[in-house]
C-alpha cells in the first residue's frame, strides 16, 4: 500500500533525532471516516492512547492511561459482559462489535455519548504476555456516509432530475441516468464531455462562463434558463439548471454540480398563458378604443391602432366603396347574404406598419390609402370575401413580410370589408389562436362600422325628413324681410326636433313659428313633422295664437298615445275610455310615449304693424328697436311646453316699430355644455346690438335706414354675424334661427272704406275699387275686382250684420277684404242647373287666386286674392267664368 504525501512539515523538538512528520493525503478515506486507536496491556489497562482517540472520545491520554477502558467508557449495565470480552481478548481471541460508550465527564465539558465499532487484534509483549490493539470507528460517521451514498445513488439512479458533476477542468466526471436518457448514450460515454457537447455554441459559451464563475467564487446559480436541441431531434427544449460548487470534507473544491429539469412544457404553458393574456388585453383594448366614433373610416383606423404593433407588424383595412357611399347593398350581393362580392370596389381606408411601409403580400401592387381598387377573382382576398372565412397567405418572394392573415369583416352576417394582418420575418408565425383573435377583432370592428353605417343612414333619413318639413328656400312674407338659418347637429349626435316656419295668412298677415321637440332621432323628427303640419293646418283656420297652441297641445299629447290624438282626445274619451281599460289598456300604457315640445307662435299684420305672440315654454323672442339700436327680450308669458296640458296660453299683442328686427330661435343657439343658458342669451342679445353694415356700406333696396344714420344691416349678414359670434360649432343640438325685419305696408298701398248698410253701397264699393286700382296702375284687374267686390258686398248686406267695411291691400298680390258684424261664415255650395242663386262664391273661386273667411273680434271678414299682372298673373274673362257655371 503506497502512501503519497500531499504536505509535509518538520517539527523540531528537544533534539533533532525526535523529528515528527505529518502526512495528509487528499481524497483519502480518512478525510471522511474518524478512525482512532489505542492499546491494552496484559493487565487489561490502557497502555497507549492516540490523538485520534482523544478527538473521538474527548478524553486526553493523561486521564486514561493506566485505567480500565471497560470501567471508564462502558455503561454500568454492560460492564460484566465487557469484562468477559476483555478476558477473551487477553486470551488471544480477535473480536469486533458495536459498543455504546459514555465518556467520563470532565470539568467544564458536557458528557459525550456515542456508539463505536471496535476491531480488537491480539498482540504480544516482549515478555511473551498477551496484549491487544483496538481500532475504533465512530458509527454515526458511518451512518452519515451510508446516507450520503444512498442520496448519491438516488441522484444518480432514481432522480427525475438530470445531474452532471463537472471537475475542476469543467469536464463531466459523472452523469445520472436521467440526463443520459435525455441526451442519449450510456453513462460512461458522458465522462469527459464538456458543455459544448450538449448545447449550441452560443449557449455553451454562456454556460461555460457561468460554470467557471461558480467554481472560482463558490456562488451558486439557481433557475438558470438554457435552450438546446437534444441529439436526433429538431425540437427546441428548455431546461432550468441549478449550479453549485462541491467540496471535500476539508473544504477543498472538487468541481461544480449541476441539477437540471426539462421545463419545455412549463415554457409552452407560460407562452400560452402569455398569449392568452395578450389576447385578452387586446380584446379589452379593442372594446375600449374601437367604436368611439360614428365615422366609418375612423372606426376602421381604430382597428389598426389596436393591432399594430401589439398583434402584427403591418395591417390594412379595406371597406366596400358602396358602404362608404351609403348604398343599401354595399357589396352587390344578395339580400341577407353572409358572403361578400369579390369583384366589388373596395377603398383602402387605413394602413399601419411597425417596421416599414412595405406592401402586403395579398396584392400584386401596393394600394394607397384612399384609393379605390378591386381584388382579382382568384386571389386569397377575393376568396376571403366570398367565403367570409379567414385565409393565411404565405410570403411571396423577397420582402419583410413572413405571412399575412386575410380576415373578412363580418357584422350581422354581412361582410362589410377586409382586414389584413401581416407579421415580418423573424416574428412568431400566426397560429390557430391568432387566427381566432384576428376574427374576433375584425368582427368587433365590423359591428362598430355597421352600427355607424346604420346610424348614418338613420341620421341622413331623419335629416332629409326634417329638411323636407322646413320652409324651402328663402321664405317671403308681406311686410317682412325674412332670413333664416338651420344648422343640424354633428354626425355624432342624432337629429333633433327643431323647426321653424313662415305661414302666409289672409290679409297680408304672416305667422312666424319656431319650435323644438324634446328628444332626438327619427322619432323626434317625425313628431316635429306632425306638429308642423298641425300648426299649418291650425294657422289656415285663422285662429288666435293662444288658440293655435291650445289645439297644438292636444295634438302633442295624442302623439304618444296608441291610436293618435283621436284616441286621447276624441269624443267620450273620459268615462267610456275608463270603462275599456283591462289588458289592452295596460298594453297601451306600456306602448305610450310622452312627447313634449316648446313653441312660440306669432302673427304679424303688415297693415297695422302689430304682432300677437303666444308662447309654450319656448325661449323669449328678441326685438331690436332701430331707434335705440339695442336688443331686448320681449316679455311674453312662457306657458307650459306642448304635451303637458291643463294650462291656458296667453296672447300678447305688441306694435313693432318700422325697421325693427324680430329674432326667434331654439336653445341650441344659446346653450351648450360649455355655455350656460344665461350666458348664451346675453351673448345673443349682445351680438344683435352691434350694427353690421351690408357689404360695400350700401343700403339694400327696400330697406329703411337705421334711425342713427348707420346703414341698415342686411338680415343675411346679421344671421351670419350671430352664428359667428356665438358658439354654434359644438354640434350638441340642432340650431334654428328665424329673423324678420318689419316693413309695414305704406299708407298708399292700403285702401280702407266704411260703407253704410244700404243697397247703394254695392255700387259705391265698385266705384271705390275701380278708382283705387286705377291709381295703382292695375287697370287689367278692374273688371274682375269690381265683379268680385260687388258679390262680397252684396252677401254682406244680405246675410251679414252691422256696418260693412271694404279694404284693398296691395303688396305682392292684391287682397280685397269685406268686413261685417255677422258671425255666420259663408259656405260655398254647388248650385243646381235650375237654381237662380247660389253661384256667387263659385264665381269668386273661379276668378280669384284664393278666397276665404275668418273671424274677427267684431264679426267676420271675407276676402279674395288676385295675382298682379307683373307677377305673371293672368286675368280671367268674367263672361267666360259666368258661362262656365251653367
Amino acid at each position: 500500500m503506497s502512501e503519497t504525501p500531499a504536505k509535509a512539515s518538520v517539527s523540531e523538538g528537544p533534539s533533532r533525532g525526535n523529528a515528527m512528520w505529518h502526512h495528509t493525503t487528499p481524497g483519502s478515506m480518512y478525510e471522511y471516516i474518524q478512525v482512532a486507536s489505542f492499546s491494552i496491556g496484559p493487565d487489561g489497562l490502557v497502555e497507549q492512547w492516540s490523538s485520534r482517540a482523544e478527538e473521538l472520545f474527548g478524553v486526553p491520554a493523561a486521564d486514561i492511561l493506566g485505567k480500565d477502558p471497560v470501567e471508564e467508557f462502558v455503561p454500568e449495565h454492560l460492564r460484566p459482559r465487557g469484562h468477559r470480552k476483555m478476558a477473551e481478548i487477553l486470551d488471544g481471541r480477535e473480536w469486533t462489535g458495536i459498543v455504546p460508550f459514555h465518556a467520563p465527564v470532565r470539568p467544564g465539558q458536557a458528557a459525550k455519548d456515542g456508539i463505536a465499532e471496535i476491531y480488537v487484534m491480539p498482540t504480544g509483549t516482549a515478555a511473551g504476555e498477551q496484549a491487544a490493539v483496538c481500532i475504533v470507528v465512530d458509527v454515526r460517521t458511518l451512518r452519515r456516509i451510508e446516507s450520503d451514498l444512498a442520496a448519491s445513488q438516488a441522484i444518480f439512479g432514481d432522480s427525475p432530475f438530470g445531474f452532471l458533476l463537472f471537475g475542476t477542468d469543467l469536464r463531466v466526471q459523472r452523469a445520472n441516468e436521467r440526463l443520459a436518457a435525455a441526451f442519449g448514450g450510456s453513462l460512461d460515454t458522458h465522462r469527459g464531455r464538456t458543455v459544448h457537447d450538449y448545447l449550441p455554441p452560443n449557449e455553451a459559451d454562456r454556460v461555460t462562463a457561468v460554470l467557471q464563475r461558480v467554481l472560482d467564487t463558490g456562488e451558486s446559480v439557481t433557475d438558470m434558463q438554457i435552450v438546446g436541441t437534444p441529439p436526433g431531434s429538431d425540437e427546441r427544449r428548455h431546461w432550468s439548471i441549478n449550479l453549485y460548487r462541491v467540496h471535500s470534507p476539508s473544504g477543498r473544491p472538487l468541481g461544480v454540480a449541476g441539477l437540471g429539469v426539462d421545463v419545455t412544457r412549463r415554457h409552452a404553458a407560460a407562452r400560452e398563458a402569455a398569449h392568452a393574456r395578450r389576447n385578452l388585453a387586446l380584446l379589452n383594448e379593442a372594446g375600449a378604443r374601437i367604436g368611439n366614433s360614428l365615422d366609418l373610416e375612423t372606426t376602421a383606423r381604430e382597428l389598426l391602432d389596436v393591432t399594430v404593433p401589439g398583434f402584427c407588424d403591418v395591417a390594412t383595412v379595406d371597406l366596400y366603396q358602396g358602404l362608404l357611399l351609403g348604398d343599401e347593398n354595399p357589396h352587390g350581393g344578395g339580400s341577407g347574404s353572409r358572403s361578400g362580392t369579390a369583384g366589388a370596389e373596395m377603398r383602402r381606408v387605413g394602413f399601419a406598419s411597425a417596421v416599414s411601409d412595405a406592401p402586403l403580400t395579398g396584392g400584386p401592387t401596393p394600394v394607397a390609402v384612399g384609393a379605390v381598387h378591386r381584388y382579382a377573382l382568384d386571389s386569397p382576398c377575393a376568396e376571403a370575401l366570398r367565403s367570409a372565412r379567414p385565409q393565411l397567405v404565405p410570403a411571396q418572394g423577397p420582402g419583410l413580410v413572413q405571412s399575412t392573415l386575410v380576415v373578412p369583416m363580418v357584422a350581422h352576417d354581412t361582410v362589410v370589408g377586409l382586414a389584413q394582418f401581416a407579421r415580418a420575418k423573424g416574428s412568431e408565425p400566426f397560429g390557430e389562436r391568432d387566427r381566432a383573435l384576428a376574427v374576433e377583432l375584425a368582427a368587433r370592428a365590423a359591428v362598430c362600422i355597421d352600427n355607424a353605417r346604420l346610424y348614418r343612414r338613420e341620421h341622413e333619413r331623419a335629416l332629409i325628413l326634417q329638411r323636407s318639413l322646413l320652409p324651402p328656400g328663402d321664405p317671403e312674407a308681406a311686410g317682412l324681410d325674412i332670413a333664416c338659418r338651420y344648422l343640424p347637429g354633428t354626425a355624432a349626435t342624432e337629429v333633433g326636433g327643431d323647426w321653424f316656419d313662415v305661414i302666409e295668412l289672409p290679409g297680408h298677415r304672416t305667422a312666424l313659428v319656431v319650435g323644438d321637440v324634446m328628444g332626438r332621432g327619427l322619432r323626434a323628427a317625425v313628431a316635429m313633422g306632425e306638429l308642423r303640419t298641425a300648426v299649418r293646418t291650425l294657422a289656415l283656420l285663422d285662429l288666435e295664437p293662444a288658440e293655435v297652441l291650445t289645439a297644438l297641445d292636444e295634438t302633442a299629447r295624442g302623439l304618444g298615445t296608441p291610436g293618435g290624438p283621436s284616441a286621447a282626445f276624441g269624443p267620450g274619451s273620459g268615462a267610456r275610455k275608463s270603462g275599456r281599460r283591462g289588458a289592452r289598456g295596460a298594453q297601451d300604457e306600456n306602448l305610450s310615449e310622452v312627447y313634449l315640445a316648446t313653441c312660440v307662435y306669432a302673427v304679424y299684420d303688415s297693415v297695422t304693424r302689430r304682432c300677437t305672440f303666444a308662447n309654450a315654454g319656448h325661449l323669449p323672442p328678441i326685438l331690436v328697436d332701430p331707434a335705440e339700436e339695442r336688443a331686448a327680450m320681449l316679455d311674453v308669458p312662457p306657458g307650459l311646453p306642448l304635451g303637458v296640458g291643463d294650462e291656458p296660453f296667453e296672447d300678447v299683442e305688441i306694435e313693432l316699430p318700422e325697421g325693427a328686427v324680430l329674432a326667434l330661435y331654439t336653445d341650441g343657439l344659446v346653450e351648450s355644455r360649455d355655455h350656460p343658458l344665461d350666458e348664451g342669451l346675453e351673448a345673443l342679445r349682445a351680438s344683435l346690438d352691434v350694427p353690421v353694415p351690408p357689404p360695400g356700406g350700401e343700403e339694400k333696396a327696400g330697406q329703411p335706414p337705421a334711425a342713427s344714420g348707420t346703414p341698415a344691416r342686411s338680415l343675411e349678414d346679421l344671421c351670419d354675424h350671430v352664428l359667428e359670434s356665438l358658439d354654434t360649432h359644438h354640434g350638441e343640438d340642432d340650431i334654428a334661427l328665424l329673423m324678420a325685419r318689419v316693413q309695414g305696408l305704406p299708407a298708399e298701398s292700403v285702401g280702407d272704406w266704411a260703407l253704410p248698410r244700404e243697397p247703394r253701397s254695392v255700387g259705391r264699393a265698385r266705384e271705390l275699387a275701380r278708382t283705387q286700382l286705377e291709381s295703382w296702375d292695375l287697370e287689367l284687374l278692374v273688371d274682375t275686382t269690381e265683379l268680385l267686390v260687388s258679390e262680397l258686398v252684396t252677401n254682406a248686406l244680405r246675410y251679414g250684420e252691422g256696418d260693412v267695411r271694404l279694404r284693398l291691400l296691395l303688396d305682392r298680390t292684391l287682397v280685397c277684404e269685406v268686413w261685417d258684424g255677422g258671425l255666420v261664415q259663408p259656405r260655398r255650395r254647388r248650385a243646381r242647373d235650375t237654381d237662380e242663386g247660389g253661384r256667387g262664391l263659385q264665381l269668386v273661386g273661379l276668378l280669384s287666386t284664393g278666397w276665404g273667411s275668418r273671424r274677427t273680434p267684431r264679426g267676420k271678414t271675407v276676402w279674395f286674392e288676385l295675382d298682379l299682372p307683373k307677377n305673371g298673373g293672368g286675368t280671367t274673362d268674367p263672361t267666360e267664368a259666368l258661362l262656365s257655371l251653367f
